[in-house]
């Protein structure tokens, strides 16, 4: 009889451990943010929090994951990171061999009204001394791969732009030339794309040139270019690119990424498409919403458009300079209401799922853990441990080995972050 009601004690233990957690999640405040129910953050968290929410800030990032600089929490008040602590077989022998005991990615909804900073994110051997030398500034030792799936469509910065595109560039914005000098920009026009070496050197001669120049010459030089475009406006169509920089101008006056602007690819996203971003490529997310995962860390190297510290001479030191337009992924269907965006990283992968009211499906066991979250409409989630109502706004921590019914009572759109499959499918 005692041994009886020991096993079933273990056995509720086991199901406990295996319930699906709902999760309190922080917000950041950031100044390029949507204001109020404009923003997506702001209408997740109010439907989130147990707290009133001031309508009047910005409301830019909703973190959802274990990293310090922005918990998440259990109803009971303890930290997710702290839970996993206690139960780190939520996490699957895989991930805690891999990773150690903490979520090894981070989820976020964003919403931009304005651009965000010139950046980039270092890969781990940088990050481990940048946060050694700066411990301020990088908080963290991990690297911070990420990928960014349009929610609304959301325009962004990214990588540069191929060598014929940047030397149109160069001929059509006489103020480069004016900020680096003719001999390094003839450079560019002296050199083949087969020559890969010498391309990525001429780039990074002109663009490191180009973003160390004083602020004197840069207000000068930006002023210049403002006034040149406002003039031809009046005899031509502009391009979207200078549309877009004279719009940079009005939010950042005197910065050089104004005129930096010119040397990356602007990425314009429809909604369910997704860009995906490695160590030390540069980018700068512009407008629009998205949902966006990365490895665990909040690493940032920055060098315009922000009134945030600077740290020119380590982005541009520490750039790939590779040239040509991102790949975008559009996600393959891995089962009915089901698109998966795998990206080749092996923290995460996301799941988006669009399901009509009245529909079911399933989200199969996998053996790491994952993050769901609610953006629209009302339904059921069970599993083996539990079952829950779900609506907008719940977030919700999934352990690892958990298989996951879904049946919807009006359209829902749900979002699911999860270790990347193909790290877990491996030998």
């Amino acid at each position: 009889m005692e041994i009886a009601t020991v096993l079933k004690a273990n056995g509720g233990c086991e199901a406990d451990r295996r319930r699906l957690r709902r999760l309190r999640c922080s917000v950041k405040d950031y100044a390029w943010g949507k204001i109020g129910s404009d923003s997506l953050v702001y209408r997740v968290h109010a439907a989130n929090s147990d707290r009133e929410i001031d309508a009047t800030r910005p409301y830019a990032e909703l973190w959802m994951g274990t990293h310090e600089s922005g918990p998440s929490y259990l109803e009971d008040g303890v930290t997710l990171r702290s839970w996993i602590a206690e139960n780190p077989e939520s996490l699957g022998d895989r991930v805690l061999e891999k990773w150690g005991c903490d979520l090894p990615f981070l989820f976020k909804v964003l919403s931009v009204g304005r651009a965000l900073s010139i950046q980039s994110h270092p890969d781990k051997n940088l990050a481990k001394k940048l946060h050694k030398a700066h411990p301020n500034l990088y908080k963290d030792d991990n690297h911070k791969p990420e990928m960014a799936l349009a929610y609304t469509q959301f325009e962004a910065l990214c990588g540069f732009i191929p060598l014929q595109e940047l030397k149109s560039v160069i001929r059509a914005v006489p103020e480069i030339e004016e900020l680096v000098g003719s001999e390094e920009v003839n450079q560019v026009f002296c050199i083949s794309e087969h020559d890969e070496e010498k391309v990525k050197s001429a780039v990074r001669t002109i663009f490191t040139l180009l973003m160390s120049a004083g602020p004197d010459t840069t207000k000068q030089i930006v002023s210049k270019l403002k006034h040149r475009l406002h003039m031809e406006s009046q005899e031509r169509h502009l391009t979207d690119k200078e549309r877009l920089v004279l719009k940079l101008e009005k939010q950042y006056p005197d910065d050089i990424g104004v005129i930096s602007a010119f040397f990356f690819n602007y990425v314009k996203l429809n909604p369910g498409e997704a860009l995906y971003l490695g160590a030390n490529e540069p980018h700068a997310y512009l407008f629009g919403e998205c949902i966006e995962v990365m490895a665990t860390s909040d690493n940032v190297v920055r060098a315009g458009l922000t009134p945030k510290p600077l740290d020119i001479q380590t982005l541009c030191s520490m750039l790939s300079y590779k040239l040509g337009f991102p790949e975008i992924l559009k996600g393959s269907r891995i089962r009915p209401y089901i698109t998966r965006y795998l990206p080749p990283f092996e923290e995460f992968e996301v799941d988006l799922c669009d399901l009509p009211c009245g529909a079911s499906t399933v989200f199969p066991s996998v053996p790491g853990p994952s993050l769901l979250l609610v953006l629209q409409g009302e339904g059921r989630m069970s599993t083996d441990a539990s079952a829950d109502e779900i609506s907008m706004g719940d977030v919700l921590f999934v352990p690892a080995d958990t298989e996951i019914h879904l049946k919807s009572s009006s359209d829902l759109k749900l979002y699911r972050a999860g270790i990347n499959s193909r790290f877990l499918d491996s030998p």
